[in-house]
């Protein structure tokens, strides 16, 4: 069963979160929620979420890294050194790096968009470095999947799935919500 995390910062886009968690687990992909700052996180919106456990400390296998977006969210990924570091290392090994809104900064900010294409929430280009920042609502460029904000939400995840578990699970959870 393949792995994915996704790191909660607080301030975090709820639906870019939950829809994203909600459609790896129909597609049978374990899903871990880690707290960057504690285990009890607040979104953008005032929605709370559990993490399965805290950030630091982590250190089981995982096939992919997924952050959502959200200002307040963002920056404080954006922060971390050890996001940054973590980010580094999983796409030097070849994991899916899935970022959507204004989380594809962070990525820039790793330094691995550097001459690819992404995408990101309309007015954060600025902060995409020497990435090619186009308008589609998903770019997928090798191992590295973004996404521009919380109405691109399903296709992001349904791309996340696709390349997880392939094209069958895809069509099966995009099947069952009538996407």
């Amino acid at each position: 069963m393949p792995h994915a995390i996704i790191v909660l910062a607080d301030g975090f886009e709820e639906v870019e979160a939950v829809t994203v968690i909600d459609l790896l687990r129909r597609a049978e992909v374990r899903v871990t929620i880690l707290g960057l700052d504690g285990v009890e996180v607040r979104g953008a919106h005032d929605m709370w979420v559990r993490a399965d456990q805290m950030f630091r400390g982590f250190n089981e296998p995982f096939d992919a890294l997924v952050l959502p977006g959200g200002g307040p969210g963002t920056k404080r990924l954006a922060a971390s050194v050890e996001v940054l570091e973590l980010v580094r290392q999983a796409h030097e090994k070849g994991l899916v790096c899935a970022a959507i809104c204004a989380a594809p900064t962070v990525f820039a900010k790793a330094g691995i968009l550097s001459g690819k294409e992404a995408v990101c929430y309309p007015g954060c280009e600025d902060k995409m470095g020497d990435a090619i920042v186009l308008e589609d609502a998903v770019a997928i460029t090798g191992n590295i999947i973004t996404s521009r904000a919380a109405g691109t939400a399903i296709p992001f995840a349904l791309e996340l799935i696709y390349a997880l578990t392939g094209e069958e699970a895809e069509e099966s959870v995009r099947s069952s919500i009538l996407y």
